[in-house]
């Protein structure tokens, strides 16, 4: 049994010295659950993808070696969630001298309260249990906080009511800091700190001791800090102070997912959709792809502030939305069933122009319009993971006349034919629709097998989409419909509709 974890009917100091209990410090504490994890091949921080082979095995290190962490990325990056995990490293519960501010353990006392309490009381010194759930504490940094907010300071009301000087120590009031003594404490966004503010944070991180006032306290706090901040270099809002950034031992980078793969099991763990979305609503394998290489595209877009980052939760927030169009359409429509189609998409874009910031060539053109050219530019780039390149086409076209398997739709269009396909036309009014256009069903078939007729027409409405990322045919998106037709006839059009801000051309306009 561990003695640290009993508690059951130990309420004194008396009665928890028979148990065996020994103080150990919170980063003694982590260090051996940790040690017992690992040996078990138990994971400490289940739900975290991508980092297996980067950012945890540098944590679980920074935690052996029982450091003060410093986490580095962007926003997105899963920092402040990893440090929540790190509760579970914690015994369930410690015991804790009761009404302590600080969480005094009994065998090492160092509060005032603490110490006069056992001296009067001794072995019939009360005590109380703290689960690790309890052990966590997190502020955001922000210009405002003040080293009263973390440290503490004099409180007048305390000496006034208790009649005492404001010279006895009895009248300090805590801050956050020391009241989170035996415990993880988390400051976010570091940088927004206030250099005065960060240079009070030395002592606690060197010496473990903190002061307050003119108080000669030497208060040696046990606090497992850690910080997360974006990359020094990256922000604009403020630094880290050099000697604080040397007194925190360990400083670890995070990162973005790097594959497809893990960004789609992220958005996949993460989502929030409902069971009678889940019920209702299908989502392919396709447009997951399309939603995450939407993140991807701008975090490579010279539109997009790379300083700021691109969050996973752009296409967490991205995919809800693109069922509830699907949802809303199908609500409409009157159907129990459908899917999420290409169109759909258009449905995202709330939920890309709210999480990209933009640098001054994207400001320009204005998010919404930004927005559609990072949705077309993924639409692009998956494409040619499922069908033939049509820039390599073209290439080949001089060469190898009939060889361009794209001819007969591109043909249609030429001919004076265009679709509009409405964003909440029913689910078989689209099929029919997309039928019309020659060539395109039998694109597919001799491209796939697809399982099922409405996995064989979103595939008929991707060549759609893709054809028109890539300049073959025309593509518009005009209140509540998206229209394609020639790309010819729509250049000579182009000037009539200049002046409707609702309206999109390509993706390729804006570059």
């Amino acid at each position: 049994m561990n003695k640290n974890n009993v508690h059951t009917g130990i309420h004194t100091l008396g009665q928890l010295k028979k148990t065996g209990y020994t103080y150990r410090s919170i980063k003694d504490e982590i260090r051996v659950n940790l040690i017992k994890m690992l040996s078990i091949h138990e994971d400490p921080f289940p739900g975290i993808l991508g980092y297996e082979d980067s950012v945890i095995p540098d944590t679980e290190r920074a935690l052996l070696s029982r450091h003060n962490i410093l986490f580095l990325g962007l926003r997105g990056q899963a920092k402040t969630r990893i440090a929540r995990q790190m509760t579970s490293l914690l015994d369930e519960y410690i015991p804790v001298i009761s009404g302590s501010e600080i969480n005094d353990d009994p065998m090492k006392p160092v509060s005032k309260y603490a110490i006069d309490l056992i001296a009067v009381k001794g072995d019939n010194t009360p005590i109380e249990w703290l689960h690790r759930n309890e052990r966590y504490a997190e502020k955001l940094a922000t210009p405002d906080v003040s080293v009263a907010d973390l440290i503490g300071d004099i409180d007048p009301i305390k000496a006034a009511n208790l009649k005492l000087s404001l010279s006895d120590e009895k009248v300090l009031h805590y801050g956050i800091i020391p009241r989170s003594n035996r415990c993880i404490f988390v400051i976010n966004e570091l940088p927004d700190l206030q250099a005065r503010i960060q240079v009070s944070l030395f002592n606690i991180l060197e010496e473990g001791d903190l002061q307050i006032r003119g108080f000669k306290l030497r208060l040696p706090l046990d606090v497992m800090f850690v910080f997360t901040a974006n990359p020094e270099d990256y922000t604009n809002r403020g630094s880290i102070v050099t000697p604080l950034k040397d007194r925190i031992e360990s400083q670890i980078l995070t990162h973005y997912p790097k594959s497809i793969e893990t960004a789609l099991e992220i958005t996949q763990q993460e989502a929030a959709l409902l069971p009678e979305q889940i019920r209702s609503v299908k989502i392919s394998d396709l447009v997951r792809r399309i939603i995450e290489q939407v993140a991807f595209e701008a975090r490579e877009s010279e539109l997009v502030d790379k300083k700021s980052g691109v969050s996973t939760r752009l296409t967490i927030a991205a995919y809800e939305n693109a069922v509830s169009a699907a949802e809303r359409r199908a609500l409409i429509n009157g159907e129990k069933e459908t899917q999420v189609w290409i169109s759909d998409l258009m449905g995202i874009i709330p939920s890309v122009t709210g999480k990209i910031e933009l640098v001054y060539e994207g400001e320009q053109e204005g998010p919404y319009q930004v927005a559609i050219h990072l949705l077309n530019k993924a639409i692009r780039t998956q494409f040619v993971q499922y069908f033939p390149n049509p820039d390599t086409i073209k290439k080949k076209k001089s060469r190898e006349p009939d060889s361009n398997p794209y001819k007969a739709i591109t043909s249609w269009f030429d001919a004076g034919n265009h679709l509009d396909l409405f964003l909440n036309t029913k689910d078989e009014d689209k099929i029919l629709l997309l039928y019309k256009v020659s060539g395109l069903h039998a694109l597919v078939r001799k491209q796939f097998s697809p399982e099922n007729e409405l996995e064989n027409v979103l595939l008929m409405e991707f060549v759609l989409h893709g054809l028109a990322s890539f300049s073959l045919i025309s593509k518009k998106y005009i209140e509540g419909k998206i229209e394609f037709k020639d790309l010819m006839g729509s250049m000579f059009n182009l000037g009539q509709h200049a002046e409707d801000e609702s309206e999109f051309e390509n993706p390729d306009d804006l570059n």
